[in-house]
């Protein structure tokens, strides 16, 4: 588990020889050390923050959301039930890449950008850190004061998901500056 601890970008993460135990816990030394007890945990000078949860902000959430996909299935009634519950594997192995992607230490072809969404029936801005060379985003939120982030996701684009067709629709819909 200690050899995840110095890989760099774009180096994978080593995961598939461990336990579910040890998985996790490689992972959240990762997450610790580039996110969660990272106090300049910034892009462009503005602090990134979980999003809250109940007015609680919700770190452990986070964790899940970077490392697991989720999972869309029917209830006996045929309602829809969402869960974040499959270990990703492409996700997980990509989670030291946030960090370099913030500092902006990267020298692939990045694409960052600020774009208009509709989430739950409001439109929302976007800010996309959109690495074309490796199919990777992390996707950050604006807080509405404008002095901080959200942090949103960070995921390799697979093509069965809409990926880098998603992205550069995206783009070609960017507003005029960076959020």
């Amino acid at each position: 588990m200690a050899i995840n601890i110095i890989k760099r970008y774009s180096d994978f993460l080593e995961l598939n020889h461990y336990s579910s135990s040890q998985k996790t816990a490689s992972l959240k030394t990762i997450f610790d050390r580039d996110i969660g007890d990272n106090v300049n945990f910034k892009f462009k000078n503005k602090i990134i923050r979980p999003l809250k949860k109940e007015d609680v902000i919700d770190v452990e959430s986070l964790f899940k959301h970077l490392t697991h996909r989720t999972d869309r299935t029917k209830d006996k009634k045929g309602k829809v039930i969402i869960s974040r519950s499959i270990f990703d594997v492409e996700r997980s192995k990509r989670l030291h890449w946030i960090s370099p992607h913030l500092k902006g230490k990267i020298t692939d072809e990045v694409k960052i950008f600020s774009s208009n969404n509709r989430i739950r029936g409001k439109n929302v801005i976007r800010t996309y850190i959109y690495n074309v060379t490796q199919d990777y985003v992390i996707i950050l939120q604006p807080q509405r004061s404008k002095l901080d982030y959200y942090f949103i996701t960070a995921y390799y684009l697979e093509k069965k998901y809409g990926g880098p067709k998603m992205i550069n629709n995206k783009y070609k819909n960017k507003l005029e500056e960076v959020h």
